[in-house]
């Protein structure tokens, strides 16, 4: 093993929780039984990946071997980090047929070509989803295993999600990708997050409600309501409010998306005559975050806290897939406003 494998695993064993340790070196199969059942795993974390490299060392596993560990552990545990969402546009007639080997051979090709120091490790879920970890390099550096770049593609999707990288490298890639899945470009979905959330939301993975003439009744257990006519108008009440908000945002589980930004741009309308001569628009940025501000805003929308039908400005997220918006003025004087790509 050279200094580079040493340090990628020895930063991987402390990244790992102890209790994933062994199932995780299990499904990388790169030890043999006698050498896994060595290694003591209640032994601390220095100890433990002591004897791991001496293991590794004694097997001559290199740093190839060692990002194909990382890369199990990651597409196991994808919640650290950020993952931001991107969509192919005009498809090609063919798109659809892009199987799991043309697809490889393709975006290695291309990207090898844009990239002369690019460390390519790609691997089929379980799930149908590709995943790619890339590590760059420049014009006379090896690639810099440790700050990676991971890529998540479903096959014949629209979509493709990646972690941050240099903004350098983000053209190279959207165009390898873009030459790989058979499309014409690729554009900011202007959606970001955990990974699970943000690929739950724009594929539609969770409950959709529609609209019915008929939504089920809910009781609410109110000791204070004796009539029982104000009783039947608050279920009524309560029943409508919470089919509008399941309507807007969607039934059961939602996806865990942490937050939501509205970028606006206005222009002062009033009297005073001293923000009338202001140049330039009003401009501020409103942000909602939480553990899940879908599951939150639904909730203000259904208890009454919220008015009800919900406003477009809050739909629009599980609408269009988006957690970013751009609000400004359609025209000058006018109160209206449009949603824009970032």
């Amino acid at each position: 093993m050279d200094d580079t494998a040493r340090r990628l695993l020895q930063r991987l064993v402390r990244r790992i929780p102890s209790q994933l340790l062994k199932p995780t070196l299990e499904k990388w199969g790169r030890l043999k039984r006698t050498q896994l059942d060595s290694l003591d795993f209640s032994q601390s974390k220095y100890s433990l990946t002591e004897k791991l490299l001496s293991v590794c060392e004694e097997n001559g596993s290199s740093i190839k071997h060692i990002t194909e560990l990382e890369l199990l552990y990651v597409i196991d545990n994808p919640v650290a980090g950020k993952w931001h969402a991107y969509q192919f546009i005009d498809p090609e007639d063919d798109a659809h047929t892009v199987e799991l080997m043309q697809f490889k051979e393709q975006f290695k090709s291309h990207l090898t070509e844009l990239v002369q120091n690019v460390s390519i490790k790609m691997k089929k879920h379980t799930d149908e989803a590709v995943w790619i970890r890339l590590a760059w390099g420049q014009s006379f550096s090896r690639p810099n295993h440790f700050k990676p770049t991971y890529v998540v593609y479903h096959l014949q999707s629209p979509y493709v999600f990646m972690t941050s990288m240099n903004s350098k490298h983000r053209p190279l890639l959207s165009q390898a990708l873009v030459l790989a899945t058979r499309h014409q470009a690729v554009k900011n979905a202007n959606l970001s997050g955990k990974l699970n959330a943000i690929r739950d939301l724009v594929m539609r993975q969770y409950e959709h409600v529609f609209p019915t003439k008929f939504p089920s009744n809910i009781s609410e257990n109110n000791e204070n309501t004796k009539n029982p006519n104000i009783k039947q108008e608050q279920e009524e009440q309560s029943s409508n409010r919470l089919q509008m908000a399941c309507e807007a945002f969607g039934g059961g589980k939602l996806p865990e998306i942490q937050s939501a930004v509205y970028n606006l741009e206005t222009k002062f309308r009033g009297h005073a005559k001293n923000m009338e001569e202001r140049g330039g628009p009003f401009k501020c940025v409103v942000t909602f975050s939480g553990t899940n501000i879908l599951e939150s805003l639904r909730s203000c929308a259904s208890s009454g806290i919220a008015s009800t039908p919900v406003t477009p400005v809050l739909s629009s997220i599980p609408r269009k897939g988006r957690n970013y918006f751009l609000m400004t003025d359609n025209n000058p004087g006018s109160s209206q406003t449009q949603q824009q790509q970032k």
